[in-house]
């Protein structure tokens, strides 16, 4: 293997460490080997224990069918023991006092007896069962039992020993062909559990390459929803956040295209009047007091500029929720939001008739929303003209002016930024006040609404959550 090979090798397993397949199939493995792990000792111990009990039970029969013929003839001198030879046991008599003599079996390789067969003989009572070994190593399970001989009363157990050979042998073979059974379970399950998730991850999978497309080509579309699952849900929310990067997409690539027009006219303008000063700095070409109205114009082309600046910041800000929402009188918001407008609209007569209303709002953003509310009304009204503000908890706050109105067309678009109606194009403004106005209102859970007043002018309505008096550090 090259220098080369290896680090490729080794981000692609980095890769599959990192992936939600490989965790998923590697987690199910792991309770597969275990549970199978599991299930093979139980099942070797249940075995084992079957097997000994069945064993032990046949050698306990064995040894009471001893204990019968040792009834019989344990006094006679010679005894036939061709029947026990047949079971394949051995047969020994302990004594209590310890003495052993070989009954069934090789003397010279007989059970090799311990504690447990001496306090069978002692207590007559019980039954011993155990492993044990002979004289030459071989491993036998060894039962023992009482036995009184009736003749001289002397006290016995009988010992019979089975080798365990064909036991333990049987136990392997089995042992060996279970986890031979588990290994192509796990191997199955394995290769199962690959496809399944496979299949579990694929809308997952299907998902981010669309995410990552959309993320590489910055075309933002719809994913399709494939069925009702929860990939589905998820698929469902992306699609809802789609539509929302979407959405404001579009809104910032238009206001950057609205906010470009607004300038380029005032930039232009700006540029011109500039330029003729420089050209006036060595030539002199302009005549007397033109210079003096020049820089007049870029006075005012400056604070075009600034009054934009200013209503941007304002929108944006306006997008977000309020940042400093307090319990406050939205009468005395409205009546400092009329001074600043009776500023502007001399010669104007405000007709004004404010009632408290408590509401939780911004003071500084919905003093702002306001005054942009009224300063369109002076805006538009004839000299002289009335400019009705009314605030109650029925009607919410109702300005009104005498001006022109708001023609039908115009109605649906009047809080679009950059907005302009033909009536008001040639007006100062950077028409975005009444797009703040919208935000505003919206952004405290409230609305706005515009129509025609009764004497032909505009007339905006603001309705804003009202909550309970309570008091009021305004």
């Amino acid at each position: 293997m090259n220098r080369l090979t290896r680090p490729r090798l080794a981000a692609v397993f980095s890769q599959i460490r990192r992936s939600l397949r490989y965790r998923l199939v590697l987690l199910t493995t792991l309770i597969i080997v275990i549970g199978t792990g599991v299930a093979g000792v139980a099942t070797h111990a249940a075995a084992r224990v079957s097997l000994y009990d069945q064993l032990d039970a046949e050698l306990v029969s064995i040894a009471n069918n001893i204990t019968d013929q040792l009834s019989e003839g344990f006094s006679q001198t010679a005894m036939s023991t061709e029947s026990f030879n047949a079971e394949n046991v051995q047969v020994v008599l302990v004594g209590a006092n310890t003495n052993v003599r070989s009954y069934v079996g090789d003397p010279q390789n007989s059970l090799i007896t311990d504690y447990h067969e001496v306090a069978i003989a002692r207590t007559q009572t019980g039954i011993s069962t155990r492993d044990g070994r002979s004289a030459d190593g071989t491993a036998y399970r060894i039962v023992a039992v009482p036995f009184t001989d009736s003749f001289s009363g002397d006290a016995y157990a009988v010992s019979i020993g089975r080798e365990l050979g064909p036991t333990n042998e049987g136990l392997l073979s089995l042992n060996t062909l279970q986890w031979l059974i588990s290994l192509l379970t796990i191997a199955v399950c394995f290769g199962v559990v690959i496809v399944v998730s496979g299949a579990i991850l694929r809308p997952i999978h299907t998902l981010t390459t669309e995410v990552s497309n959309m993320t590489s080509t910055d075309q933002l579309h719809p994913i399709t929803v494939h069925d009702a699952s929860e990939v589905a849900e998820l698929e469902q929310s992306f699609n809802a956040l789609i539509e929302s990067l979407a959405l404001s997409q579009s809104q910032q690539n238009r206001l950057i295209a609205d906010a470009g027009h607004e300038l380029r006219t005032p930039l232009t303008s700006l540029r011109t009047n500039i330029e003729l000063l420089v050209a006036d700095d060595s030539s002199h070409m302009l005549p007397e007091g033109a210079r003096s109205q020049i820089l007049s114009d870029v006075a005012a082309q400056l604070g075009e500029f600034t009054s934009l600046i200013n209503d941007l910041m304002a929108l944006s800000r306006s997008d977000a929720a309020p940042p400093n929402m307090a319990a406050l009188d939205l009468a005395n918001v409205v009546t400092r939001a009329i001074t600043r407008a009776k500023r502007r609209g001399s010669g104007l007569i405000f007709d004004v008739d404010l009632t408290t209303v408590y509401v939780m709002g911004d003071a500084v953003m919905l003093e702002r929303a306001i005054t942009n509310l009224l300063d369109n009304a002076v805006k538009f009204s004839p000299p002289g003209g009335t400019i009705t503000v009314v605030l109650n908890p029925s009607d919410g706050l109702v300005i009104a002016d005498q001006g022109p109105g708001i023609a039908d067309e115009d109605v649906p678009h009047i809080f679009e930024r950059f907005y302009r109606s033909d009536s008001s194009r040639n007006t100062p403004g950077t028409g975005l006040g009444l797009s703040i106005v919208d935000h505003t209102i919206n952004a405290h859970g409230g609305d706005v609404e515009v129509g025609r007043a009764s004497g032909g002018g505009a007339v905006f309505t603001v309705y804003l959550p009202e909550i309970d008096a309570i008091a009021i550090d305004d």
